[in-house]
């Protein structure tokens, strides 16, 4: 048993941000400036969204193959299962590209966060305020340029603001606590084998489970972000359905 290990501050060391870059094996890399390691792995993730569909994705195949077919199929289910259906045919497909974005950045966050060498950008509250500040942006304005006071009901235009306010917080939280949860989960039990030793090595068949289950949720979360953001714009921009 490890008396001077401090689980607590190895959990929130490798789960909190920081101005560090943490490497598996090797001394962390220290980050210019204002750049942390959660703003260094959206620019990663940023860089690696651009390189799937400017360089991989094959546009003019006729017979999507490889990655093309599956980057295919994803955004076809957004459209098709996601934006039309809450959205109606016209704003659904304008809406299309939006929801796409936002879904394959969460999804790449939420990925990289899996592999020892990123962290997991999506457990900062910063990074789902941002996201989930776009939709209230959406829901606010959008709302009033499509619909005018209407659209807010003039008479609780303060309730609705706090309703569309408690929406975009519920889409912030749900993201931010998930993500970290998991990792926190994991790095627990990795914790307790160098806590007590081998004694808890059954522990990692528990972490592995938890890692396995992790590649799931980050799919999930990705696709109840936007399931959610555009069953909200829907119900703004289109009231009387």
């Amino acid at each position: 048993m490890n008396s001077n290990f401090d689980l607590n501050e190895y959990i929130m060391h490798h789960v909190l941000n920081s101005h560090e870059w943490l490497l598996p094996f090797v001394s962390p890399i220290p980050l210019p400036g204002v750049l942390t390691s959660h703003a260094l792995m959206v620019l990663f993730g940023c860089t690696i969204i651009l390189l799937l569909f400017l360089v991989f994705y094959r546009k003019n195949e006729r017979v999507p193959t490889g990655l093309t077919n599956c980057l295919e199929a994803l955004i076809v289910f957004v459209r098709d299962e996601v934006a039309i259906p809450n959205l109606g045919e016209k704003d659904g497909l304008q809406f299309t590209p939006m929801l796409c974005t936002i879904f394959f950045f969460i999804l790449t966050l939420n990925l990289m966060g899996l592999i020892p060498l990123f962290s997991t950008a999506t457990a900062n509250i910063n990074v789902t305020f941002s996201l989930a500040f776009l939709i209230f942006v959406l829901l606010v304005f959008g709302t009033l340029l499509r619909n005018g006071l209407k659209g807010l009901i003039p008479f609780f235009i303060i309730i609705e603001i706090a309703s569309i306010l408690v929406r975009s917080v519920a889409l912030m939280i749900r993201l931010f606590a998930n993500m970290i949860a998991g990792h926190m989960v994991i790095m627990s039990f990795l914790g307790l084998i160098i806590l007590f030793g081998w004694v808890a090595f059954p522990a990692i068949f528990l972490a592995v489970f938890m890692y396995c289950l992790e590649v799931f949720i980050a799919l999930l979360q990705a696709y109840i972000f936007i399931l959610l953001s555009a069953v909200f714009i829907g119900q703004m921009y289109h009231p009387d359905h």
